[in-house]
């Protein structure tokens, strides 16, 4: 079938939409109208080749949207139902039997080699094959995407809101409420208040921490990481932020979540927690360099990285949607939607810190 897709052909090139061809669905995939996607860092990062994706290629990989085919051996979904995208995961290796997909051998296949299950490719542009990111391609009107991806979404939300729970969202909660599982009345600095971390200030309430201290260099999204419950906020441009940490906590914090993926920012988070504390890295650095014995061995601290909020989205993206529903979750106050032709507009708002989740309505005209 023909459809609309924002396709990348070079490194570094703005998005084009173009008509291209998706073959129909076979064993264990279906066949998905998009509704939305999220823009991810992710795909800018891929974009730009630090991820080598295959070019030609559709990013997107926070989509959602309604079941219009199912292929061969589909059982648990069915044509009208609503549902979200996230990771792909081979369901046989160890991590998988073991409940954690989210450190699948397969990742980086399944999630970054452009092909589907089979190792083939669903879209094609004339006769060349075109790669699909997160095995969806979800900057596209339709997308064909296996089961293992796909998550249930209720009735009672609105669909287009929650493509990003897919990937960013879950990082952030499923890193405290998943992975650090903080004591009631533990402490925690968050730095970079994007979603991710944004989506780490909320959950931390939701673990009941007494002390959310939430960092970033804009003060606007300071304001808000204040209203969606950091009991502290810190300009890291004109403050120092070991020092203002130690005046709130005395001898530091529990636990630190770093979303920027700075070097110097994680050292920074790290340095920030007490002896025996916990720092997680969220962002991706490319080197860090560290002083073992004072910050791990001496304090006994752990430095950690974990992936995709250590979740399992089929379980933990309905229990976000349960604290949305209760008013704890509230994630909508991060999301800006954009027309699906204006996606270049919408990854430069979000380079420059002008919207924190860009959303696209893959049905605006």
């Amino acid at each position: 079938m023909k459809i609309n897709a924002a396709v990348i052909f070079e490194k570094g090139q703005p998005f084009r939409i173009k008509e291209l061809e998706l073959d129909a669905p076979k064993r264990d995939e279906v066949l998905v109208k998009v509704e939305a996607c999220g823009v991810c860092h992710t795909d800018d990062v891929a974009r730009m080749q630090v991820i080598p994706v295959p070019l030609p290629a559709v990013f997107g990989h926070e989509g959602c949207g309604i079941i219009e085919k199912t292929g061969p051996g589909v059982t648990d979904f069915q044509k009208g139902d609503r549902v979200g995208f996230s990771y792909g995961y081979c369901g046989t290796c160890q991590a998988c039997r073991t409940g954690q997909p989210y450190g699948c051998e397969e990742n980086r296949r399944l999630n970054f080699s452009g092909v589907q299950y089979d190792g083939t490719k669903r879209l094609h542009y004339g006769k060349q094959g075109v790669s699909s990111f997160f095995g969806q391609g979800a900057f596209a009107t339709y997308a064909v995407v296996h089961v293992h991806n796909l998550i249930p979404i209720r009735d009672d939300v609105n669909l287009v809101m929650t493509g990003p729970l897919g990937c960013g969202i879950q990082t952030g909660a499923g890193a405290v409420l998943n992975y650090i599982k903080p004591q009631p009345d533990s402490s925690i600095l968050i730095t970079g208040c994007g979603p991710v971390g944004l989506s780490a200030v909320m959950a931390a309430k939701i673990a009941g921490c007494t002390t959310v201290i939430a960092c970033d260099i804009i003060d606007d999204r300071l304001k808000l990481a204040g209203e969606l419950g950091a009991d502290y906020v810190i300009n890291g441009n004109n403050m120092n932020v070991l020092d203002e940490v130690k005046k709130i906590t005395r001898i530091g914090t529990n636990y630190a979540i770093d979303c920027t993926g700075i070097g110097a920012c994680v050292r920074q988070s790290l340095s920030c927690t007490r002896s025996l504390g916990t720092c997680v890295v969220l962002g991706a650095t490319q080197e860090l360099t560290i002083h073992v014995e004072n910050e791990l061995m001496g304090a006994g601290k752990t430095l950690v990285g974990i992936v995709e909020g250590c979740s399992i989205p089929q379980v933990f993206i309905p229990q976000l949607l349960r604290y949305y529903k209760k008013g704890l979750f509230p994630f909508d106050k991060l999301i800006t939607y954009y027309a699906f032709h204006d996606i270049n507009q919408a990854f430069e708002d979000t380079r420059s810190g002008k919207v924190i989740k860009a959303v696209l309505k893959m049905g605006t005209k």
